[in-house]
């Protein structure tokens, strides 16, 4: 039983049944397209009139479309309902270490249009690109697109939309939110990538995670974050700071320092980076940044290359000794692994799994440990999640 919290608590209006039933519907529309307002009345118990009310409002708003009739089941053919799909609805920039995409997507979540650029570590540059980017997208479909989702990687105040710390850029107290917001016209909803990525993992993923009620999402790039959710919920703490477990200490003499400057943090034995030291360390090579990239690692090692694969098992081991760590103090149903790092899964899932067996106690539920599907760019399926997560539920938790 979950405790009401006064401070935020709002009292019920007349119209809280309505939009809990509208958003019901538009759910069951989206989870078992094509989809009869006569099933969606079975499946809900709802009346009948009362479903034709919300699809016809649903309608209107261009949520949904009639997409023919279905079959007879000794009547009149039903007319089928689905998500309608023409048309970018959201944009998403994901703002990332090294190149910012900005894009737009449907309702579905399906990627319309993108462009992208290196990220410029001045702040204020960085916004004017990013505005630019948007306004771009927003003239040429000034009547559908909606809001905008920003992801980066570091530490945001959803309260505020303030980024509060990006250490890559050592960017500080950036009210990004509000900047694009006043040059765009436009919604704006910022967030730690991570967290983005563990909501759109809630709403896009694999079936075994959206049916999950609890899980964590490890993002694997550059650094290593974590999104948290909880009771179906995004978990994020006093001031938008829980998940930062890519700071935990799991070891000493890191191949490379944390974006913190330590070299003792789970990030800096578990990221992109990492790895890729491992890998011109065991080669001998003194590889510039931009003539091996991580990618690129991975194509040799699932090529069959050596010390490709034992860079990559070797930064998986240490992978393993984080997830382990959250899987013992967290219990969550499924832990979700994504990046591009995911894409060598066959390489690195024993080492994973082997780590974090020897660390749960024998009789104690362990979790299922997974890849994610969201593609090789989640990040921006994470910042588009920020707008279209709106429109299927209340999917942020205080």
């Amino acid at each position: 039983m979950r405790r009401i919290d006064l401070k935020k608590a709002q009292a019920a209006r007349l119209n809280t049944i309505r939009d809990i039933n509208r958003q019901i519907v538009l759910n069951y529309v989206r989870d078992r397209e094509p989809i009869s307002r006569a099933e969606i009345s079975r499946e809900t118990a709802l009346q009948r009139s009362t479903i034709s009310t919300i699809v016809d409002a649903l309608k209107s708003e261009g949520l949904i479309e009639e997409v023919g009739e279905g079959e007879s089941t000794g009547g009149r053919r039903p007319t089928m309902l689905r998500l309608r799909m023409a048309g970018p609805i959201a944009i998403g920039v994901a703002i990332r270490p090294t190149r910012t995409v900005v894009a737009t997507s449907n309702l579905a979540g399906r990627v319309i249009d993108q462009e992208e650029f290196p990220s410029d570590p001045d702040a204020d540059q960085a916004l004017r690109q990013i505005v630019a980017s948007v306004l771009r997208f927003s003239e040429r479909n000034k009547a559908s697109i909606e809001a905008v989702g920003v992801t980066i990687p570091g530490l945001v105040d959803p309260a505020t939309g303030h980024a509060i710390y990006v250490p890559y850029f050592k960017w500080r107290d950036l009210p990004i939110e509000q900047v694009i917001a006043a040059a765009t016209g436009l919604p704006v909803t910022i967030d730690n990538d991570a967290n983005s990525v563990a909501l759109a993992e809630l709403w896009f993923g694999r079936p075994e995670v959206t049916d999950a009620r609890d899980f964590i999402l490890i993002l694997v790039g550059a650094g290593v974050g974590t999104g948290i959710i909880i009771d179906g919920q995004v978990y994020r703490g006093e001031r938008g700071a829980a998940g930062e477990f890519g700071h935990m200490i799991v070891g000493a003499e890191a191949p490379v320092a944390c974006s913190c400057g330590n070299y003792d943090c789970w990030e800096a034995f578990s990221s992109e980076r990492a790895a890729l030291a491992r890998y011109r360390r065991l080669r001998a090579e003194v590889a510039q940044p931009d003539t091996l990239n991580f990618s690129m690692l991975i194509d040799r090692a699932l090529n069959g290359e050596a010390a490709a694969k034992k860079a990559l098992v070797e930064t998986a081991h240490y992978l393993g000794i984080g997830i382990s760590n959250l899987v013992v103090g967290f219990s969550p149903e499924v832990v979700v692994v994504g990046g591009e790092i995911s894409r060598a899964w066959s390489l690195i899932e024993s080492a994973l799994t082997e780590t974090i067996d020897r660390s749960v106690r024998r009789g104690l539920p362990t979790a299922r440990i997974v890849p994610s599907t969201l593609g090789s760019n989640p990040s921006l399926v994470g910042a588009l999640s920020l707008v279209l997560a709106n429109k299927f539920g209340a999917a942020f938790a205080a």
